[in-house]
């Protein structure tokens, strides 16, 4: 049976890293966003690359499942990365047949970051209320929440990533800790836009983020964000030495 793993992120984390970590596993095939063109369609949000986004994907989220998320592989594990606030008029009837991690972080980080692309940023475009509601999905299913906060992997990849495996019932592989700088052939045709740093890394860097002060616009956002986030947190990883 296919292990299928969701890992449901918010933007400017690191989920692109944590999807080459994967790609390095000789078991594993990754997928990079797969909803985001239908995500695009539906909500008629203006990002860089809109329309070479658009045309490089199926832009209906029902053939997206049934052919992407559903399909066929040749390895025994596959993993998605998918950002939260793709998750707009999906039917997630998918979702309970498939490991699911949430990969959160600290909002005031995201905010700054992701607001230099997006200046009308909501909390929506962040991802952290579909996070809490498919937080609270997986507990309704009667399964065990496997968060992941970026601050924990950052500062302690292996213990994190064993954690993680064993959450998600495979082996740890050292080789999850690194991999080759550059882009990849799994990236999606936005990785220009959006991937520079993590295609300059080789492996998890916990380089300090920048603590600018936070535009006033943005701090009705950061409250509400931190609210989510917190929730989140108590669930996270803590890692296995």
């Amino acid at each position: 049976m296919t292990l299928r793993i969701n890992c449901w992120s918010g933007p400017r984390n690191i989920s692109t890293a944590l999807m080459y970590s994967f790609r390095e596993r000789v078991d594993t095939t990754v997928i990079d966003e797969p909803f985001y063109a239908h995500y695009l369609r539906v909500s008629g949000r203006k990002h860089p690359g809109y329309q070479e986004v658009l045309n490089s994907q199926d832009q209906y989220s029902e053939q997206v499942i049934e052919n992407v998320i559903q399909s066929e592989y040749t390895t025994p594990v596959v993993f998605f990365k998918q950002m939260c606030h793709h998750l707009v008029e999906i039917d997630l009837s998918f979702f309970n047949n498939c490991s699911n991690i949430l990969l959160i972080r600290e909002p005031s980080l995201v905010i700054r970051s992701h607001a230099k692309n997006v200046p009308d940023l909501k909390v929506s475009d962040i991802g952290l209320d579909v996070q809490n509601s498919l937080l609270n999905r997986i507990i309704e299913s009667g399964a065990v929440p496997i968060v992941v906060d970026s601050a924990n992997l950052l500062m302690n990849p292996e213990a994190i990533l064993k954690e993680l495996c064993q959450h998600l019932g495979i082996a740890f592989d050292t080789s999850m800790l690194s991999w080759e700088s550059g882009p990849k052939p799994e990236d999606g045709v936005w990785a220009r836009h959006w991937y520079k740093n993590t295609h300059e890394s080789s492996a998890f860097s916990n380089k300090e983020s920048s603590r600018d002060p936070m535009p006033e616009k943005f701090l009705p956002v950061l409250e509400e964000a931190t609210v989510l986030y917190d929730n989140l947190k108590k669930y996270a990883c803590k890692g296995i030495e």
